[in-house]
């Protein structure tokens, strides 16, 4: 078969769809095209049963040596590195800094070695909108921890504090 009508390919064992393409030059140029479940029937591709998020913790879990109960805080917005491991999403800017000795292998992988991050304003300080964002995920962590320590009277300050600072779109963040 020419290069370029593999896309077309038909499964050499039941003629659906060819996803697997497998060219062998030895001892001469022989090709075969499957589709993925006779490709696992034949023992050519393993496919994984996990989930994306199972995948990212374990990667995780791998390059750092930490587990899911293990790591540092963020000072700014408080996101743990156990909260970053669960949702794979990071909370601020400053966490960055914050997870910097665990962030840098995953980043260096991701980023073909690159581990600079310059934020949303790069070369520069946090503009208001992020340092305000940051302060209102800081706010709205508080107001959980409080609410799960059955702290209410200071859920209820965390509250009017935050229903403040976005009434008004601005605020001092504390």
């Amino acid at each position: 078969m020419r290069d370029g009508l593999t896309m077309n390919c038909r499964c050499e064992r039941c003629q659906a769809r060819a996803t697997v393409h497998i060219t062998d030059m030895m001892p001469e140029k022989t090709e075969m095209h499957l589709c993925d479940r006779c490709a696992e029937k034949e023992g050519i591709i393993v496919k994984q049963h996990h989930t994306t998020n199972a995948i990212l913790h374990e990667f995780i879990k791998q390059k750092t040596g930490l587990g899911l109960g293990d790591g540092p805080t963020c000072p700014k917005c408080g996101l743990s590195f156990r909260e970053f491991q669960n949702s794979g999403q990071l909370g601020c800017p400053y966490d960055y800094e914050a997870f910097r000795e665990l962030l840098n292998p995953l980043i260096e992988r991701a980023h073909e070695d690159a581990t600079h991050h310059t934020g949303k304003t790069p070369g520069g300080k946090p503009d208001k909108t992020v340092t305000r964002q940051t302060g209102l995920l800081r706010l709205r962590r508080d107001l959980q921890k409080a609410i799960d320590a059955e702290n209410y009277e200071q859920a209820a300050r965390v509250r009017d504090e935050i229903k403040a600072i976005e009434d008004t779109g601005s605020g001092e963040i504390g």
